[in-house]
């Protein structure tokens, strides 16, 4: 049963540190469905959509991210959840 949605834009030295790579994997393992993708102004912008204790595990990780990232910001909007399957890069 899917409890939340989240669309997150996380900014700071986010590309080419494999934050996008390490996300989709990390999501996967918790079971979640969504996206995510590397935006021309250099923030990774992602949804994740699943149990809410798996979400907010997940917007966790986001703001640590992978060793080579220096997050310096997570904007999360909470939405409706949607017919979502599967979790991918795009």
């Amino acid at each position: 049963m899917t409890d939340a949605r989240a669309q997150v834009v996380i900014r700071g030295r986010v590309q080419g540190v494999f934050f996008r790579a390490e996300a989709g994997e990390r999501a996967r393992s918790l079971g979640l469905a969504g996206w995510v993708r590397n935006n021309p102004d250099g923030t990774v912008e992602a949804v994740f959509q699943g149990n809410r204790d798996r979400v907010d595990s997940m917007l966790a990780w986001c703001r640590r991210g992978p060793p080579a990232a220096h997050v310096e910001d997570v904007d999360v909007e909470w939405t409706e959840p949607r017919e979502e399957r599967g979790f991918v890069s795009r």
